[in-house]
């Protein structure tokens, strides 16, 4: 199943039902009056956050929900049927925005959570409700009030517990790929990983979920790449796992490129609880790791530096109480 994150849809409730103008008709009644029937509301649109989903795949083939409109009214005082609502499903942890990408309408953060995208016109009155003394045979009736009708984008920020971050072949989806079941691909190319995966992590006979996320570069938090599409999944982690290529040649000016993407970024992300694993220690020897990871430690501060092997699991079972 492809991963999708974000989709565009169009909503539209039904309209209202129109009133009926009638009049009774009955053998021996002389002066029947009139009894034309109210019309139906129209049918609303929602959104619901619901068990299963991680994925908003299915917004990829169908992008237009339209609830149906009231029935109208009829005589002998007959209220047109209610047509019945549209209920979209979408995961937990699914924001939806108005057109402009920028105003919030909703943001669905757990699993039963309910709102109202488009609410169905109401039906129209018939005759009977415009009777009075002085008009007792009205031949008039309303049409039935339009529903709204709108284009929404649905921005999934997936619900993790701990996310992975850091330059592409830092050994992200290696390290993830060690701690949990899930099979990631694992390549020796930038940008292996194009789309989230998540791991549920144990450690200590407890667990938690673990999201790897595609690798940041320089520039991220503007669209290059493909940091600046999938950073919105880093604001609902607990905590952020950095993890920084130990055999690279300038292992602090990488951290500092991230950390500044991070920031430039916003929503908070850059004040979340980090750990940072200094990766790949297997092919450097004990001096090299420990000088490095000094250097590390020096420009992070308080900021916890682990040296770590995602091949070898070195150090891994120690991140993992730390991030815990």
């Amino acid at each position: 199943m492809k991963f999708l994150d974000q989709a565009k849809v169009f909503v539209k409730s039904g309209d209202g039902g129109a009133g009926c103008v009638s009049f009774r008709r009955e053998k021996y009644v002389e002066f029947g009056g009139p009894d034309g029937g109210d019309g139906g509301r129209g049918g609303h649109v929602w959104a619901e956050a619901v068990d299963g989903l991680n994925t908003l795949i299915d917004y990829r083939y169908q992008q237009h929900f339209k609830a149906r409109r009231g029935h109208h009214g009829m005589g002998a005082n007959r209220t047109g049927p209610a047509a019945d609502d549209i209920v979209m499903r979408v995961p937990a942890g699914t924001q939806i925005l108005a057109e402009d990408k920028e105003t919030v309408i909703a943001d669905l953060t757990q699993v039963g959570q309910k709102v109202l995208l488009a609410r169905g016109g109401d039906g129209g009155r018939g005759n009977a409700q415009f009777k009075s003394s002085t008009n007792q045979a009205p031949r008039r009736a309303e049409p039935g009030w339009p529903g709204q009708e709108m284009w929404l984008w649905l921005h999934l920020k997936l619900i993790a517990d701990a996310g992975l971050v850091g330059l592409p072949n830092a050994g992200k989806s290696t390290f993830l790929a060690a701690v949990s079941r899930a099979k990631p691909k694992i390549a020796d190319y930038p940008f292996t990983t194009l789309h989230p995966q998540l791991g549920v992590v144990g450690v200590d006979n407890r667990e938690f979920v673990l999201a790897d996320l595609p690798g940041l570069i320089e520039g991220a938090h503007e669209g290059t790449g493909l940091g600046d599409r999938f950073l919105g999944h880093v604001e609902r982690c607990a905590t952020v796992l950095h993890l920084v290529d130990a055999t690279a040649e300038d292992p602090v000016a990488n951290w500092r490129l991230i950390r500044r993407e991070l920031e430039a970024y916003g929503h908070g992300v850059a004040e979340k609880p980090e750990v940072i694993g200094l990766n790949k220690t297997d092919a450097l020897t004990a001096d090299e790791v420990e000088a490095r990871r000094a250097a590390l430690q020096a420009a992070a501060g308080a900021t916890p530096v682990l040296p770590l092997s995602g091949v070898t699991g070195a150090g891994v079972t120690e991140v993992l109480r730390r991030m815990l």
